[in-house]
């Protein structure tokens, strides 16, 4: 059975208000605690990339490994940096560069001839953060490949039966926030054995502001 929207406005809007008045815009956060979830086994363990409605931050960092004319189109995209092998390669020899690039990257975008030199170069710290490009076809609509993944937020349930992830930012309306909750949860309630029945709590809380149980 859905979350009532309602629900799901009450805690956005305690949350919001609930929380003291910062020097930086906070996110909201989407927090869900497991239950009845076996996490020995592989396939209750989620990664998702889920497309939301309406973009969560402003500033979402995209860089898109490439070359010839799919990079060409990934600048003209809009993408925040675009890298070719002789780049992408010369990471191996700066391990801190390397770092830098992934812990300040929301998504990786990589031509797949590209994606096996990824793996090899930055492979070992982009698989534990669960920050693997989303291979594409040199051919593929980078630009609208892009605007997606501008809309988008990663989940990881690995080995804790909690994840969370930000649905958006304070200053956006509660509709939209609502809108992004509801996507989010959907698509998890979907990949779940039980569906709902093994989510034990969902709540949302501003980034320093305290957990509002959302009422299921």
């Amino acid at each position: 059975m859905p979350i009532e929207k309602q629900a799901i406005v009450k805690a956005v809007d305690e949350a919001k208000r609930g929380s003291k008045k910062r020097r930086f815009v906070q996110s909201i956060e989407l927090i869900f605690n497991f239950t009845e979830l076996d996490l020995k086994k592989p396939e209750n363990r989620l990664s998702e990339t889920i497309d939301l409605p309406h973009p969560p931050k402003v500033g979402m960092k995209i860089v898109v490994f490439a070359g010839g004319d799919l990079a060409l189109r990934a600048r003209n995209a809009g993408a925040d940096q675009v890298l070719g092998r002789e780049s992408l390669e010369g990471f191996a020899s700066d391990k801190k560069g390397a770092k830098k690039l992934v812990n300040t990257t929301d998504f990786f975008i990589a031509e797949t001839p590209l994606m096996s030199a990824v793996g090899k170069v930055l492979g070992p710290i982009l698989g534990p953060r669960g920050k693997m490009p989303t291979p594409i076809p040199p051919n593929a609509p980078i630009d609208s490949i892009i605007d997606r993944h501008r809309r988008s937020v990663k989940l990881r349930v690995r080995d804790q039966l909690n994840a969370q992830c930000a649905v958006g930012t304070e200053n956006m309306s509660n509709e939209e926030l609502v809108e992004n909750i509801r996507a989010v949860i959907t698509r998890v309630e979907g990949k779940l054995p039980k569906g709902m029945n093994n989510i034990r709590e969902i709540g949302v809380k501003t980034t320093m502001g305290p957990f509002v149980k959302i009422q299921l």
